[in-house]
């Protein structure tokens, strides 16, 4: 697998992660005991320098410990409040490789912070991981670095009367005194954060054609409403942003009230409340779903990036909602650009600062630009570029400055005259005031238009 070098380090997280080595695969083997919220790991780490290393740093909150090997010997470390540091025998030089075994224990929690609390949370009956954007460390050491990728094995041993779900298909499941020991695929490469494992009284149940759904039985009538057109949302994705980046699609529901829908690779994670047979949710179910491709395939390689990932996920509620028949992206738009003029205009999109990097408006002014370049590029180019970025940049990282480059060449492919695309997206990227709308195109798809086009490219 190749890396990039990541910043040093993300300005938005400047205590996580480390940039002079990766970690190429992480093996985690877990026990997790629901009452006393007790977790046990032992996590192997192909890690392999990007320069020389001498001690290796490691992010782990709240868990204590035990026990280091590296390539089967016994190494020293030291553990502080926020991470762990393994001492080599010998140094590791550019390109040489490692095998770290870590073992640990305690009762994990959230992390606090800027963002509110990340991380491993209890719920009622069971659990969650909520990692964005560094809620990772609370349940396994890692390299927690938004701009490197590495692939995950995962087993995990819970009491037998819950369900366990990870970010790959499930392997096998074996029961053992009052256990069960639930065994996944090896994922595709993703980032820490969007790794995830989901503890509850679930059963585990088809959601159309294209992906299954955890839910409580007394959820399940409510969730079936909810999402009786999840294939219908499924291919319209496919046929617009191609195909579907992962082995499996999971919607998890839980017994509890969330606040927010969470995204993690594979998986979207809803709180009771949000599908609870009103429909109240569908733009959010759609935002979620977009995430695999957009966030969780194509990923920022820092965070200040992050309008890419909510942009192009708000962006795709309102191609849904034009496509299955309600307001089109073009009326959404215009609606979106008149609330926004009449907030503070003192953020800058492409890179927005730690404090708004979840404001709101990231996610509707992200979707306006999107929106502006489907006006002046045309839908054919636009939807064209969509497929190219989420092909280019498949299971990898990618920047704003991509964006730029791909807008450009896509723009100057086009025969007939178009706006300077370089110019419009500085000024909806760059500066803080926020740009007109162009004028809408009437060339511009609507709804029966968009399911057509879906349906020719799925």
């Amino acid at each position: 697998m190749l890396h990039s070098r990541a910043s040093d380090p993300d300005p938005y997280v400047p205590h996580h992660g480390a940039r002079d080595y990766v970690v190429d695969h992480y093996t985690l083997g877990l026990r997790y005991r629901v009452e006393p919220n007790r977790l046990e790991g032992r996590a192997t780490l192909e890690v392999r320098a990007l320069e020389t290393v001498e001690e290796l740093r490691l992010d782990l909150v709240g868990l204590r410990v035990g026990r280091v090997e590296v390539d089967g010997a016994r190494a020293r470390f030291t553990q502080r409040k926020r991470s762990v540091r393994v001492r080599l025998a010998e140094p590791l030089q550019a390109d040489g490789t490692a095998t770290v075994e870590i073992t640990y224990a305690g009762n994990p929690a959230p992390d606090g912070g800027t963002w509110g609390d990340v991380g491993w949370e209890e719920l009622t009956e069971g659990s969650l991981v909520a990692g964005q954007p560094t809620g990772a460390p609370t349940w396994f050491p890692c390299n927690d670095h938004p701009g490197y990728k590495a692939t995950y094995d995962l087993t995990v041993t819970a009491d037998a009367a819950y369900t366990v779900v990870a970010n790959a298909p499930l392997r096998h499941v074996r029961r053992r005194a009052g256990t069960r020991t639930w065994t996944f695929e090896r994922t595709e490469p993703m980032c820490t954060y969007l790794a995830t494992v989901q503890v509850g009284p679930y059963d585990v149940v088809a959601l159309g054609g294209q992906a299954q759904v955890a839910r409580s039985s007394a959820h399940a009538a409510g969730v079936t409403h909810d999402l009786d057109r999840h294939d219908e949302l499924f291919a319209v994705f496919e046929g617009l942003f191609g195909p579907f980046p992962f082995a499996a699609y999971t919607v998890v529901v839980t017994p509890d009230e969330l606040e927010i829908p969470l995204e993690a690779h594979g998986t979207s994670v809803f709180g009771a409340n949000h599908l609870d047979g009103t429909k109240g949710s569908d733009r959010l179910v759609a935002h979620e779903l977009a995430h695999q491709w957009f966030g969780n395939s194509v990923s920022v390689r820092a965070w200040q990036d992050i309008w890419l990932n909510e942009g192009f996920a708000c962006y795709a509620e309102w191609l849904w909602s034009e496509a299955s028949g309600g307001p089109t992206a073009d009326e959404l738009a215009r609606e979106h650009h008149g609330r926004l003029s009449e907030l503070d205009e003192d953020l800058v999109l492409a890179d927005p600062g730690p404090r708004h990097m979840f404001d709101d408006r990231v996610y509707k002014r992200g979707a306006l630009t999107l929106h502006t370049l489907r006006l002046v590029l045309g839908d054919d180019a636009f939807f064209g570029l969509l497929r190219t970025w989420t092909d280019r940049y498949r299971h990898g990282h990618a920047t704003t400055g991509d964006l730029r480059s791909l807008a450009a060449e896509v723009a100057a492919e086009l025969t007939a005259p178009r706006a300077d695309v370089d110019d419009l997206l500085h000024r909806w990227l760059d500066e803080e005031a926020l740009p007109d709308l162009p004028s809408r195109d009437p060339a511009t798809s609507r709804g029966a238009d968009l399911r057509a086009r879906a349906a020719r490219r799925s």
